[in-house]
């Protein structure tokens, strides 16, 4: 099998988590947005974030700044803030020094998602980063994680890996795209279900140790 892994971006490689909910708590304050529809907020983010989703958020708590302005105010506040996990840079170092090809499939735009992957270092430190927008399709379909592989010069046929935190979107995609998985489970139990991850770790550093010690 060919030394190949796809890493998710989005609480994979990076926090987004803690930036989000920052800038919620401003955004919310700015805008006099109650407890309630800060949660809604919340939530409404977490799920997924594209231009499309700042026109329903302007409707929704009519908002005077156009939703494209509200993007741009959003893709800023994000690529300043969001960080890598400790120790992730050093890791994707390694396993290229290794022989390994190394590459970033992540649902989302392009704009926000090569900023986040720029401004966070992950871009540096990896051979491509695929995103969903610039292919068309979503993970879990096998579209991307083709094109992600072949971003990086790999045959998706001669097999690898892919890293990442979504159960559906990572594991599930990855094991129909014919990779071995590890699930990032951030003290998560495994879902039951038809599949399981080849492993489970707590965090991405721990996937790159086990992909340059055990990984075959």
């Amino acid at each position: 099998m060919q030394q190949l892994v796809i890493f998710d971006l989005d609480n994979t490689l990076v926090d987004r988590q803690g930036p989000l909910a920052d800038w919620v708590s401003a955004f919310s304050a700015h805008h006099a947005l109650d407890d309630h529809d800060r949660v809604r907020l919340l939530q409404f983010m977490r799920e997924r974030c594209c231009p499309s989703t700042f026109e329903v958020i302007r409707a929704q708590f009519g908002l005077a700044p156009s939703p494209e302005t509200l993007w741009r105010d959003y893709c800023a506040h994000m690529a300043r803030s969001v960080t890598c996990f400790p120790g992730v840079l050093d890791g994707l170092a390694m396993l290229r020094s290794a022989g390994w090809k190394v590459v970033v499939a992540t649902n989302g735009g392009t704009e926000i998602q090569t900023a986040k992957a720029t401004a966070s270092g992950v871009a540096d430190h990896v051979d491509a980063v695929c995103t969903s927008e610039a292919v068309g399709e979503r993970k879990p379909d096998v579209t991307i994680f083709e094109k992600a592989a072949a971003a990086c010069g790999a045959d998706l046929a001669l097999g690898g890996w892919v890293v990442g935190d979504g159960v559906e979107t990572d594991i599930r995609g990855g094991r129909a795209a014919g990779l071995r998985t590890i699930w990032i489970s951030g003290s998560r139990p495994w879902p039951e279900g038809d599949i399981v991850p080849e492993h489970i770790t707590a965090d991405a550093c721990q996937a790159i140790k086990l992909l340059l010690t055990t990984a075959s």
